[in-house]
């Protein structure tokens, strides 16, 4: 019979994930016994058939009108009995090790992605094909992005003379930095597009978009000097705002009433 699959899970960062890596992995495993591959005996000596169930690896009895089988008690089922078991490991034909192996990981990967290494789980019994071993991945958080599929997300501040005449900014993107043109008169909360700094699709070149969001950041602490100037904007700009503000309301509610 086939051996057992394995799972090891992996936690890897989000440009692991975004541009692929490659990782090296110990874990431990069940290996076939070398000494006797795989069949439990000492060299030279082979496993015999079980007189208790022929080798068949049940047995069968009546009960009431019914034929009954369940596994051999003598030898578990295999249909053999080991007659001298194999000093190294003991009769079982395989031993628990130490495994390392290199991973190869796809740029695009996600959390919850799934990696099969072919005839790397637990070996059959008796020298039975390996099983496969399962690799789940899990992308750390990011104090900085946040990944949704293929587009990456940021937030980045900007001051309010920035926002109202412009500017060009050097924002951080997964892969060092990049340029955005921030037009005059930006409002707080808007979100800018940066194509191809996002994220590929496994087996795929071609990466999603980055997704900046800026925000208006207002100062704690004013000097003198910008009290007075921010005092004197004010005085010049009036209750511009407020004005455009009831002027929607009013507009809102009328529509309401008719």
């Amino acid at each position: 019979a086939k051996g057992s699959d394995l799972r090891y899970d992996l936690g890897i960062s989000l440009s692991e994930a975004v541009f692929g890596t490659e990782k090296t992995i110990d874990f431990p495993k069940w290996e076939t016994c070398n000494t006797c591959k795989g069949n439990g005996s000492e060299p030279g000596k082979n496993p015999e058939t079980c007189p208790s169930c022929k080798g068949a690896g049940q047995i069968r009895f009546q009960q009431g009108f019914f034929s009954v089988s369940k596994a051999c008690s003598k030898c578990q089922g295999t249909g053999k009995r080991i007659t001298h078991p194999c000093k190294k490991c003991k009769g079982a034909g395989r031993l628990q090790e130490e495994k390392s192996i290199s991973l190869k990981i796809p740029a695009g990967v996600d959390s919850g992605s799934r990696l099969r290494v072919s005839g790397e789980g637990e070996p059959g019994e008796f020298g039975g094909p390996y099983g496969d071993l399962y690799v789940v991945l899990n992308v750390e958080e990011h104090p900085f992005f946040k990944r949704e599929g293929t587009e990456i997300f940021c937030e980045v501040p900007i001051s309010f003379p920035q926002a109202a005449l412009g500017t060009e900014l050097e924002v951080p993107a997964i892969d060092g930095t990049t340029k955005l043109k921030i037009p005059s008169g930006t409002q707080s909360g808007k979100l800018f597009t940066i194509k191809g700094k996002g994220a590929p699709r496994v087996g795929s070149h071609q990466r999603g978009n980055q997704i900046v969001r800026v925000y208006v950041e207002v100062p704690t602490k004013l000097t003198s000097r910008q009290k007075e100037l921010l005092e004197e904007f004010s005085s010049i700009n009036g209750d511009e705002v407020t004005k455009s503000f009831k002027a929607k309301l009013k507009d809102l509610f009328t529509g309401v009433e008719n």
